[in-house]
């Protein structure tokens, strides 16, 4: 997730500068204004790949951050006192960045700050959803439910992401080894077949001299190809981090045949996962929405919620707005709507959720089972295609001296 350097005023009259992590520019701002500050400057974090990879500890990994919420939520309810909580929790850690983040937050416990507030000092750590409900479950006394229902989620969550994750692996791995054998093929096998057919002056074929023209502009432009290719990669990737290009990227997305259903019903799941648990966690609805919108991660279905909440504020009924929005099924939007009016909109929230994790999990299923044989089958042509153009020559040859 990207981060911005923030430069916000405080209601008590300061004027600090923050690093946040935030899907977007916009969801950012929103989301400050709405925690009573007010913004001055909002700036992207520049090479911030290279900052992530050097952070080392800098950073909670998914399954860390799963694990301290656990073993957080034990302690509460054995009843300890929250600075006892925290001391035992960082007895347990090793020394790093992460360690001296958990010292700073009992520090600031200790001096009567509450735990939201300490929290939402390390932003990079710690994400805005979190500081939610934990402040949710400070506000009503039950911080060890709010933070049960959170872990929930984060559990089902990673689950999905999991699936996904695991899904594209064996693709990602054919595409690879696919790529260096045409490497080896080309640049090498190719090239000495060629000197063999040029001192036996032999008359090739269509395909053969096809392959061999191939090879050699690709030894030929290698020296050029490679530092192209690098050239390329950075200045997309530079493209991909502005407005513009993450915006483009975004609609691409959407197109895609198969993939485009596959990434909204998996944007679909997020969204209401996030939404159904901070309604539950007692997040206004509006806040609740705006919060949810960062989990699409896309910027096209971003700006369509972001009007429907815009509608809901205006007093729209909730189906209605997500109805405008245009990207969501007419079964999630009678669900939704059911809950809306029966005063128990969270719960099918979770229901619709659960639904699309399903719909997920069936389509990856699918995807992985209809893969495999075709990559095989595509691999196993375009190699075995350039071996017979080859050897058809040399089969032409040996003919030739027989008769």
């Amino acid at each position: 997730m990207p981060s911005y350097i923030c430069k916000i005023g405080t209601a008590d009259g300061r004027v600090i500068e923050k690093d946040f992590d935030a899907a977007s520019r916009e969801i950012l701002e929103e989301s400050l204004q709405g925690q009573g500050f007010h913004v001055f400057r909002i700036r992207r974090k520049t090479f911030q790949f290279l900052s992530d990879r050097n952070s080392g500890l800098g950073r909670l990994t998914s399954r860390r951050f799963l694990a301290f919420n656990q073993e957080l939520l034990v302690l509460l309810k054995s009843g300890l006192p929250i600075l006892q909580v925290l001391d035992t929790i960082a007895e347990r850690l090793e020394s790093g960045a992460f360690h001296d983040v958990l010292n700073d937050i009992r520090e600031d416990v200790k001096g009567g700050a509450v735990l939201s507030e300490a929290f939402g000092k390390f932003p990079r750590h710690f994400p805005q959803l979190y500081i939610a409900s934990i402040k949710a479950g400070e506000k009503t006394g039950d911080l060890p439910i709010t933070l049960g229902r959170y872990i929930a989620y984060q559990q089902r969550t990673e689950k999905l992401k999991s699936k996904v994750q695991s899904a594209s692996f064996y693709p990602i791995l054919m595409s690879i080894a696919v790529t260096v054998v045409l490497l080896i093929l080309m640049l090498y096998v190719v090239p000495s077949f060629t000197q063999i057919y040029a001192d036996a002056n032999a008359q090739l074929p269509l395909a053969t001299r096809a392959i061999i023209f191939l090879a050699d502009f690709m030894v030929e432009t290698m020296p050029l190809m490679v530092p192209g290719t690098i050239l390329l990669i950075v200045v997309l990737r530079s493209f991909l981090t502005t407005e513009r290009g993450r915006l483009y990227f975004d609609r691409l997305k959407l197109v895609v045949p198969f993939f485009s259903k596959l990434m909204v019903d998996y944007a679909l799941s997020s969204f209401c996962r996030t939404l159904g648990t901070t309604m539950m966690s007692g997040i206004p609805i509006v806040q609740a929405m705006q919060m949810s919108r960062g989990t699409l991660n896309n910027r096209v279905l971003e700006e369509k919620v972001q009007k429907a909440i815009r509608r809901v504020e205006e007093g729209t009924a909730i189906s209605a707005s997500l109805e405008q929005a245009g990207f969501f099924p007419g079964i999630a939007l009678r669900m939704i709507g059911v809950g809306e009016s029966s005063g128990s909109l969270a719960e099918m929230l979770s229901d619709v959720s659960d639904y699309y994790e399903d719909e997920v999990e069936r389509k990856l299923d699918r995807l992985t089972t209809m893969i495999e044989p075709v990559m095989m089958l595509f691999m196993g042509l375009l190699i075995g295609g350039i071996v017979v153009a080859m050897y058809i020559p040399i089969f032409q040859m040996a003919g030739t001296v027989s008769s």
